[in-house]
């Protein structure tokens, strides 16, 4: 199984020895040995894969790297979150998601209006089975414990990825920005409940339908 490292906090080392990785397409910025490169496409394996991506436009362009030696990522300078995955779930927004180990599989999940509001269609990628995923954030992410006592309400546009036992709403609540205000306007959060773990980044991407 390919090795994944830190090389600081913004480049991902992995060392492969015959074993292979999927990237974000051009998140590859040097590799040392001998290494092939296989241009692929997200959405999910498969014919499942296909038609999903079909229905839902979700198009995350990756590329799957082989060969002996090391590879370096990295995008735009992002913070990189290591996950290490034991047969569970991650879900994560596509943009937020840099590097996987050969062995997770990719697919996509529905996840209603949080995801319009992104502008990323309904739906979200999904990763589970074991091995690692390297995430990006912007600025070093958080991880927040979820638990039935402790409900979690996230700004959208913050919101990188979750895993775990947890249901999601969409609902209108208090603009975050308003309360020191930069904002006047009304906008949308995701309530987190249950038990797991969520991803949030300290910088918002923009969002739309955020405000309204």
């Amino acid at each position: 199984m390919a090795q994944f490292r830190l090389q600081g906090s913004r480049v991902l080392a992995v060392d492969l020895t015959g074993d292979s990785v999927k990237a974000k397409n051009g998140a590859m910025v040097a590799y040392e040995g001998e290494m092939t490169f296989k241009k692929k496409t997200g959405g999910g394996e498969g014919l499942r894969g296909m038609v999903t991506r079909r229905l839902t436009g979700e198009q995350m362009a990756v590329m799957e790297v082989k060969g002996h030696g090391t590879c370096y990522f990295a995008d735009r300078a992002s913070e990189i979150n290591l996950v290490s995955l034991n047969g569970e779930k991650l879900y994560v927004e596509v943009g937020n998601l840099l590097c996987t180990d050969s062995a997770l599989r990719t697919g996509t999940s529905f996840t209603g209006l949080r995801g319009s509001s992104q502008g990323n269609g309904l739906f979200t990628t999904t990763v589970e089975g074991t091995g690692q995923a390297a995430l990006v954030s912007l600025g070093t992410a958080v991880v927040l414990r979820v638990t039935p006592q402790t409900p979690l309400q996230v700004d959208p546009g913050a919101y990188i990825a979750h895993t775990g036992g947890l249901e999601q709403h969409f609902q209108a609540g208090v603009n975050f920005r308003a309360l020191i205000g930069e904002s006047g306007g009304e906008s949308f959060q995701i309530r987190f409940e249950g038990d797991g773990l969520v991803y949030v980044q300290p910088s918002e991407r923009n969002t739309i339908g955020g405000e309204v």
